[in-house]
Order: C-alpha cells, then sequence, then structure tokens
C-alpha cells in the first residue's frame, strides 16, 4: 500500500465520520508524528453539572478523544487499556479547553500516551497518563514522518 504524504489531512479526513467526536463537538487540531491536539468548546448548558461546573466526564471523553488521533499519526489504530486522570482545575464559563498528547513509548503491542489538557489562557486543568493496545496498522500511514 503506498502512504499517504500529507499525514494531518488523512487523520483529520478518517475522523471527519466520527459520530462521537462530531456530535461531542471535538475538533482536531495540530497533528505532528507522535502528538495531537484536540479542543472542545465548552457550553454550560449542555456540560455542566447540577454544581455549575463542567462535567468531569466531559473532560475524560475530551481526553479519550484525542488518543486514537494520537496512535494514528504514527500509523497504529488503538484501544484504550488503561486511563489515569489528574483533575487539577475546573470550567465555571463558557470557554475552549484542549488537550495536548505525545507518545511516550512505542511498543509492538502497546503504546504509552501522556497528554495535558489547558483551558485557553494555557493554565493546567488536567494530566493524563494512558496505556493503549494496538489493534492494528494503518499501513499508509508511516510510522515516522
Amino acid at each position: 500500500m503506498e502512504q499517504v504524504k500529507d499525514v494531518p489531512a488523512y487523520i483529520r479526513a478518517m475522523y471527519r465520520h466520527n459520530n462521537f467526536m462530531n456530535n461531542f463537538g471535538v475538533k482536531i487540531g495540530k497533528i505532528e508524528c507522535g502528538s495531537a491536539e484536540v479542543s472542545i468548546d465548552i457550553d454550560p448548558a449542555k456540560h455542566f453539572n447540577h454544581r455549575g461546573i463542567c462535567h468531569g466526564g466531559v473532560f475524560t471523553a475530551l481526553a479519550d478523544s484525542v488518543l486514537g488521533v494520537t496512535g494514528a499519526s504514527v500509523g497504529a489504530a488503538v484501544a484504550t487499556l488503561n486511563f489515569s486522570m489528574n483533575f487539577i482545575k475546573n470550567v465555571h464559563d463558557a470557554e475552549r479547553i484542549t488537550v495536548h498528547s505525545r507518545v511516550r513509548h512505542h511498543g509492538r503491542t502497546t503504546m504509552v500516551i501522556e497528554a495535558e489538557m489547558t483551558d485557553q489562557r494555557g493554565e493546567l486543568m488536567a494530566t493524563i497518563l494512558t496505556t493503549m493496545f494496538i489493534v492494528g496498522r494503518f499501513e499508509e500511514i508511516p510510522a515516522e514522518w
């Protein structure tokens, strides 16, 4: 199979029909080999809980969304095996939050990805550490580019 030349554009096209990410409002930002960025615009009417803060599940879903994109950036189809998130700060108003990730280990069957979530001012909101199971390869995406 011929390898793609514009990996970020190819990955964005792969995720164009991802129902969860589309319905949830996840936007894919920068993609580099071994790292990715996704974001979401927080809407208090949709994302806040009864205490007037963003529900932790929104943060978790956003963090999990970056993992597949990150795996794809090195040609790996991945599934979450283990997920750890440290919540540091919450959202109290409508704003954009972003998760930046990078591959820390890329083995034959597993991948370790770490990430940080920040608010629109760049302040740290959460740290994430995951182990991903490599379930397949995107042969058209090179492992290094």
